[in-house]
């Protein structure tokens, strides 16, 4: 009788610890499958930020081209690149977020400048960084999507029952979502001044 009692006991605390492992391994396989999803979006941001530098030094070759707007960028591109991200603090992932959406904002403000500047919107390097700016944009779009389907699988382990007894434990805990930039989701204002 004693002897049998031992043996469920023993056969609990293995079927315990066999879930507790398998439960912390499958949580330390999600951690680090949400940082090697993020550091696809860093990779697909730093495209960007070579191609913004590239096109940036074409710029600057034309002599007559207006510099406040140039300078604008070039600080943007700056304080974008300056910005460490930490995954788990959302306040840092708003603040990169916030940086990224100034730097293509002011971008944005340099390409439209480029109208009164014809040698310069001819100039092969310029319709190249076209192309690629757009696929990378795409791609940006896409990380940021495979970034947020990861941490919703990560999140659900961190929190569902039983295994968030083990994220707590362990001191996983839950990460915030890459979010859309603040006012995107208003339709855009156009207006044509066709005459």
């Amino acid at each position: 009788m004693k002897r049998t009692g031992l043996l469920v006991m023993l056969g609990i605390v293995a079927i315990l610890g066999f879930w507790g492992c398998n439960g912390y391994n499958g949580l330390v396989t999600a951690d680090q499958d949400v940082k090697k999803v993020w550091s696809n979006v860093e990779t697909n941001y730093q495209r960007r930020t070579d191609l913004y530098s590239s096109i940036i030094k074409t710029v600057e070759a034309s002599a007559n081209f207006e510099k406040s707007t140039l300078t604008a960028v070039v600080e943007a591109r700056a304080k974008a690149t300056s910005i460490n991200v930490d995954i788990n603090d959302p306040a840092s992932l708003e603040a990169y977020q916030k940086a990224q959406a100034n730097l293509q904002g002011s971008f944005s403000r340099l390409i439209a400048s480029f109208e009164a500047y014809p040698d310069l919107k001819t100039t092969a390097a310029f319709r190249d960084f076209q192309t690629q700016i757009e696929g990378t944009e795409n791609r940006i779009n896409v990380a940021r999507q495979d970034y947020n389907k990861s941490i919703e699988g990560y999140n659900l382990m961190v929190k569902r029952f039983p295994k968030s007894l083990l994220a707590s434990i362990f001191g996983f805990k839950e990460k915030p979502f890459y979010k859309a930039d603040a006012g995107s989701e208003k339709n855009p204002d156009i207006k044509f001044d066709i005459k």
